[in-house]
């Protein structure tokens, strides 16, 4: 995957009832932790898993979350919630 990006009709949303951040989709709804949200809003088509690790690993004190992006970016893959836009 080299520039992924959440499928056409997705959003993401905070669910201020629940407190929890979901991602809307047409079929239903995903449930969220915070830092798949934080992934997720990164995934707009411009920036490789890299490149939003990088971000991330930033706001976490410089933690390498590069292999947990990658895992989270295949799951979401492979559920139909990410594409590529590349």
């Amino acid at each position: 995957m080299n520039r992924p990006r959440l499928v056409d009709g997705a959003r993401l949303q905070y669910d201020d009832v629940r407190e929890e951040h979901v991602l809307l989709v047409p079929e239903g709804a995903v449930r969220l932790n915070e830092t798949a949200a934080h992934v997720l809003e990164l995934c707009d088509g411009g920036r490789s898993p890299e490149e939003i690790a990088a971000v991330l690993s930033q706001r976490y004190s410089g933690a390498d979350v590069t292999e947990d992006v990658r895992e989270l970016l295949g799951g979401m893959v492979e559920h139909g919630l990410v594409v590529d836009a590349a």
